[in-house]
């Protein structure tokens, strides 16, 4: 895995996203922050493995699993500093494409309709500006217009073909 996404840091006007070991060395308070954020409601139009209560050995594993997988950053509200969404990244390097990022995120559902997803992705997209990333590719469950919406909003296109019956693929390209 290329090593950029665990750099991966930034602020905007109410949220800070930083590597989750970065704001913290107690394993503890990621737990507790996935099982705050990885409620039912929102795991529910993701992959069915992640459905359910998230207990403290569930949430232990869960992060083992993506720390193998890539990135994981932890999205603050500035102002309370209360842990409101998670943001994977994934890594890769594609011949003449050049640096790719795949993305996931979730917001608890006290953060739902406040403008965050948008802001989230805004300082993202900013982020993978300054980096030199070339593409952004997101999936999103075909009922959750809601992120549809988060990701036309920041500049990402449905790739054609590129979706199954209950995922779209969103990308953004930067020239």
């Amino acid at each position: 895995m290329l090593m950029l996404c665990k750099s991966c840091s930034f602020n905007t006007d109410r949220l800070i996203v930083k590597e989750w070991r970065a704001l913290s060395d107690s394993d503890t308070y990621m737990v507790q922050s996935v099982i705050t954020i990885l409620t039912p409601r929102v795991t529910q139009s993701l992959p069915e493995s992640w459905h359910g209560e998230y207990t403290v050995d569930r949430a232990s594993r869960w992060i083992a699993d993506r720390d193998q997988e890539g990135a994981i950053l932890l999205v603050l509200d500035s102002a309370s500093k209360t842990p409101i969404g998670l943001m994977i990244l994934f890594e890769s390097e594609e011949e003449g494409v050049g640096r790719c990022v795949r993305i996931g995120y979730s917001l608890a559902e006290f953060a739902w309709g406040r403008g965050y997803g948008s802001e989230l992705l805004k300082g993202f997209v900013d982020w993978c500006r300054a980096v030199d990333i070339s593409s952004v590719i997101g999936g999103v469950a075909r009922e959750n217009r809601a992120s549809q919406r988060v990701l036309e909003k920041n500049g990402f296109d449905v790739l054609p073909g590129a979706q199954n019956q209950q995922e779209l693929t969103y990308e953004l390209r930067f020239e």
